[in-house]
């Protein structure tokens, strides 16, 4: 799966599990600052994207993850 598709992934995830409105949504939007993603909700982020992606983000790196940019190298790297 290429960058624009997971992006496209994450992207609905957010929107659809996570009521975060669409136009908050970019590659540079900080998941706990302007989407307002809790500790909870990045775990509940990371098991859809291993659904979605089979990809499973180790926890250490996930401690990294601050935007949505960062998830996709996240997965990238995985």
């Amino acid at each position: 799966m290429d960058k624009e598709n997971l992006y496209l992934k994450i992207r609905g995830i957010l929107v659809d599990q996570f009521d975060v409105e669409e136009a908050l949504v970019s590659m540079d939007a900080n998941l706990y600052e302007e989407l307002e993603i809790d500790s909870i909700d990045a775990v509940d982020l990371l098991v859809q994207l291993k659904e979605v992606t089979g990809q499973k983000i180790a926890p250490e790196t996930f401690k990294e993850v601050r935007t949505i940019r960062d998830v996709l190298n996240a997965l990238i790297v995985s």
